[in-house]
């Protein structure tokens, strides 16, 4: 009895929904280096990770067989972790290059060009392959689009944030407007139409 976890597609973070769910500490958080700690002796193939996980990251077996079968599937996985950490819109940041303070907003937005601020939690972010690419999130804009990420550990009053993650979108130092709450991959043109809506608005 073992369950395995296809690391090309799982972003290996500490708020692992499949950890939370294990009732036997199978899965577990490795603090030293910082991975999912996998202890299949006290694995009870109940399947509840298999489940709690949205994009199918973990496999529960229960026969050689089918532990073979499964860890064949993930080495011949062409994806890459290369493709997975890119930075996403409701994921935890990936590169330095996008970080802000919130106090640093206000400078960020004082461009001319149309600015991006993305305000999430880290402690409740979603998986990044679930999550939306900001390369995807930004393609019908102007090219000298700016985009940020901002960590707060609820919404913003000062910005009338109703839920977090919320996409601010500033104009010249105006914010015409902003998009509250988590939006998947799968949700990405009703992200691009709100965003769309919000620019026509402001005209």
């Amino acid at each position: 009895m073992s369950v395995l976890v296809n690391f090309k597609i799982c972003d290996n973070a500490k708020e692992c929904g499949g950890i939370a769910v294990c009732p036997t500490g199978a899965l577990s958080w490795d603090e030293v280096n910082e991975t999912i700690k996998i202890d299949n002796s006290k694995c009870v193939s109940c399947g509840l990770c298999e489940k709690e996980c949205p994009i199918g990251a973990f496999t529960v077996v229960k026969t050689k067989e089918e532990y073979d079968k499964a860890q064949k599937e993930i080495d011949e996985d062409p994806r890459t972790t290369k493709d997975l950490f890119v930075d996403r819109f409701g994921a935890v940041a990936i590169s330095d290059f996008f970080k802000i303070n919130l106090d640093e907003i206000t400078t960020k937005v004082k461009k001319d060009c149309l600015t991006l601020i993305e305000i999430y939690n880290p402690d409740v972010a979603e998986c990044l392959l679930k999550s939306i690419p900001i390369k995807d999130l930004t393609r019908n804009l102007a090219k000298d689009t700016l985009f940020f990420k901002a960590e707060s550990d609820s919404p913003v009053d000062e910005y009338e944030i109703k839920e977090l993650p919320s996409l601010l979108v500033f104009k010249s130092g105006k914010l015409l407007g902003h998009i509250d709450g988590y939006y998947s991959i799968d949700e990405l043109e009703i992200v691009l139409s709100k965003l769309t809506t919000i620019l026509k608005d402001s005209n």
